[in-house]
C-alpha cells in the first residue's frame, strides 16, 4: 500500500438538526446533518415532509394553486 495517499481518517461527532449527536468516524471533523435516522421517515415510520428551498412555494407560484 502507497504510504501519504490515504487521507486522515477522525473520529468525530455528527450533529442532526433534531438535537440528535453521535460519534462517527469520518474524512471529516464535526459534520452536521438535517435528517439522521433518529428523525428519518424511513426509521421512525412517521412521514415528514422536508421542503429543500421552497421547492413546494415554487411549484403552487408556478401552477397558480395558491
Amino acid at each position: 500500500m502507497k504510504e501519504n495517499i490515504h487521507p486522515r481518517y477522525y473520529r468525530t461527532t455528527l450533529t442532526c438538526a433534531c438535537g440528535e449527536s453521535f460519534e462517527i468516524g469520518s474524512t471529516r471533523e464535526n459534520l452536521k446533518v438535517e435528517i439522521c435516522s433518529k428523525c428519518h421517515p424511513f426509521f421512525t415510520g412517521k412521514q415528514k415532509f422536508v421542503d429543500t428551498g421552497g421547492r413546494v412555494e415554487r411549484f403552487k407560484r408556478k401552477y397558480g394553486l395558491e
